[in-house]
């Protein structure tokens, strides 16, 4: 099967959680600047989130443009991973709305883990189809920042009941670790 209908749903689907996101933002009810304090939380959790869709959509472009053909095993892999995507929303609104406290930090990083482990399980399936040899077996390798990061998620949340903060911090350093555009795939495809 062509790739064209996969790349233009998830795109799709990506803007309609940024914009579901976003309405959660709600502006105060009067208008002095100190009024905008009590909301500092839910644009810090709506920042990171936000941050970590971009992420998510640029790697999703990029390891498409390294591919010619998906399969039934591949859209599945790729709804397994829209699934995740769509439901930092509702860990972005709880956690916002909560103060990062232990629960709601916890499971943020849960969606979190969960996304990872499914952009894993779609980059390996794609590889599986095209060979290890093909320009995205060759740029992700043994893709030892995706492992990283899923191992960070990991302790980040085993921290996030006895230390919140630590484990909101850890989510930040792996958003940094792949804010760093990530040239692997552009230098094999410029190969």
């Amino acid at each position: 099967m062509h790739k064209g209908r996969l790349e233009a749903f998830s795109d799709g689907v990506i803007a309609i959680i940024i914009t579901i996101m976003v309405l959660e933002l709600r502006p105060p009810h009067d208008a002095y600047a100190w009024s905008l304090a009590p909301l500092a939380g839910k644009f810090l959790s709506y920042m990171l989130s936000f941050i970590y869709l971009g992420i998510y959509w640029n790697n999703h472009h990029h390891m498409f443009q390294a591919v010619r053909h998906v399969d039934g095993r591949v859209l599945w892999a790729n709804m397994h991973l829209l699934f995740w995507l769509s439901l930092i929303p509702f860990v972005t609104a709880w956690i916002g709305e909560n103060g990062f406290r232990p629960a709601p930090a916890a499971l943020y990083g849960m969606v979190l883990l969960c996304a990872a482990l499914a952009y894993y399980l779609l980059s390996r399936l794609l590889i599986a189809r095209h060979g290890a040899d093909s320009p995205l077996g060759r740029a992700v390798g043994s893709d030892r920042k995706g492992r990283t990061s899923v191992g960070i998620y990991m302790l980040a949340v085993l921290l996030s009941l006895p230390a919140p903060v630590v484990a909101c911090m850890l989510y930040v350093v792996v958003a940094i670790i792949w804010l760093v555009p990530d040239r692997r795939i552009e230098k094999v495809l410029s190969e």
